[in-house]
């Protein structure tokens, strides 16, 4: 059914909590699986240099994609790991799972509804509205 799964990270602990579905998931379906994190590109009106702003994200996306790898050892899992730029993160997984040739993707959430929703935001209601292919949204 699910042969190739995206799943998404920021690091979080919610998050994790996704990272660790998909890769039981993928586990028992002997699905491929590649985890995403996104990290946003250099502000143009931002207080800080280019190479600082670039090491940060680099190191929040590394600490978030070895959090993955440490599960998917754990779980005997393989993963491929992508570090993806875009100003919407959404946008930027909808397109790696087509890119990638991607039947699921899994993400977690906050479940969060009216105001605090439209306050905060959801990327997940987004990669929801966006993509063509199945989400599997997990609390």
């Amino acid at each position: 059914m699910y042969t190739n799964i995206l799943i998404t990270t920021d690091g979080s602990e919610l998050a994790q909590k996704g990272v660790d579905h998909g890769l039981t998931l993928a586990k028992s379906l002997g699905s491929k699986a590649t985890v995403i994190t996104v990290a946003e590109p250099y502000p143009l009106h931002s207080p800080a240099t280019i190479g600082s702003w670039t090491e940060a994200q680099q190191h929040h996306a590394d600490a978030a994609l070895n959090l993955a790898k440490e599960a998917a050892a754990k779980m005997g899992v393989t993963i491929e790991v992508v570090l993806a730029s875009h100003t919407s993160p959404a946008e930027a997984i909808v397109k790696t799972a087509q890119d990638r040739g991607c039947n699921l993707i899994v993400i977690a959430s906050h479940g969060r509804r009216g105001v605090s929703r439209l306050l905060l935001g959801s990327q997940t209601a987004e990669v929801v509205h966006l993509s063509k292919i199945p989400v599997l949204v997990v609390r």
